[in-house]
Formats: structure tokens, sequence, C-alpha cells
């Protein structure tokens, strides 16, 4: 239980120096520091400093201290059970509403780490790839469900969600306009639906993403 708790307040504290200071310029000292350990315990809960990043980036992810693969998130399996794309749409723009309020900060801290460490290069491109075919298999998913337009391609589809529920996208809007998360992802819903069903009709007079005024 105590190992538990010394790897969360380790994330945390690496989350939280990493978006704010950068990744170059943060120490595992630092972190250390921060989370109220020793280097040497940070080293033997995490390892590296390259391996606490990745593990930063994957609990980003899955908002748990763990990894959990794509294929068993939650809101990826309600997805898949919805035989009806709006309602798909729905679900994955509430899931990157509520995910990129923490994986935003810490992609563009990686992206811009990435410039000059090697390490966080690899692990950018990684994350870049994973995100794409994922997306892929999402615009593949819909097209199962006979409702898309028939002059996008899966891979044009996928490309233009990779690009709008990325941390960029979010940022602009959120950091720099103003918005909420919920408005972004009501309004990714809105969007994809627009764009991509043959029929959208209005989305929004649909139902509104659930749990939401």
């Amino acid at each position: 239980m105590q190992a538990k708790t010394t790897r969360l307040q380790l994330l945390s504290a690496a989350w939280t120096l990493f978006t704010e200071r950068g990744y170059v310029a943060t120490t595992v000292a630092q972190i250390a520091h921060a989370a109220g350990t020793s280097v040497d315990t940070l080293y033997e809960a995490v390892g590296r400093k390259p391996v606490l990043l990745r593990q930063v980036v994957e609990a980003a992810i899955s908002g748990s201290d763990q990894t959990i693969p794509a294929d068993r998130r939650d809101y990826v399996q309600r997805i898949r059970e919805t035989p009806d794309a709006a309602t798909k749409f729905q679900i994955y723009a509430a899931a990157i509403a509520a995910m990129s309020p923490r994986t935003a900060p810490i992609f563009l801290a990686l992206r811009d780490a990435a410039q000059t460490d090697p390490d966080c290069a690899a692990l950018h491109a990684e994350i870049s790839t994973r995100r794409a075919t994922n997306m892929l298999r999402f615009a593949s998913e819909l097209r199962l469900t006979g409702a898309l337009r028939p002059d996008l391609s899966d891979e044009v589809i996928g490309d233009i969600v990779w690009a709008t529920a990325g941390a960029e996208h979010y940022t602009q809007l959120v950091d720099s306009r103003g918005w909420s998360a919920e408005r972004f992802g009501d309004y990714l819903y809105e969007m994809w639906s627009r764009l991509f069903l043959a029929s959208p009709g209005t989305p929004l007079d649909k139902g509104r993403v659930p749990g939401r005024p």
C-alpha cells in the first residue's frame, strides 16, 4: 500500500513539474523532493527519468497509475457496444473532454522536449502513431454503422479526429479562448456529426452529451 502511495505521489509531482517547468529543466531530485521522498526511492519505485516520463504520460491517458490498453478502457467498450454512429461520437467526445485537462499539458510538454531529447522524441513519435492507429480503428468501426459519408475515406476521417481531438486544438480553445472542457467536448461531437455523417440533421437536437445541460 505504501509503495502504491509513493508511486502515485511521484507521478503527480512529475506531471506538475514537467508541465510547469518542462521535462529538460526538471531534475529527478526536484521530483523526489516535491513527492516527499528520496531519489533512490524514485528510481526504485518508477525508474530513470525517461521511464518516469513514459509512466506519467500513460497515467494521464488511462486516468490511473497503471497503463490500460485502449481496448480495455471503459469508453472504448461503450463505443463498440452501441450501434449508432452519433452516439459513438457523443461517447468519444465526452471522453476526450474528460481526459484532456490531464493529457493535453503533458502531451505538449512531451512535444517540446522531443525537440532536443532523443528519448522524448521516440516517445512522442510512438504516442502520436498510436493515437493515429486508434483513430483509424475508430473510423473503421464507424463505417460499419452505414451512417458515414461515402466520399470520405476512413483514413481522412481518422486524420481529422486525430487532429481535432489533439492537445494543440484543445489548448487553443480552452487555454487561449477560455472555453470549458465540457464545451470543447460538445463542439467535437457536433463538428464530427455534421462533418462525417451522411445525414447529420442537427446533432445537438438529437440529445446532448449525457450529463450536460
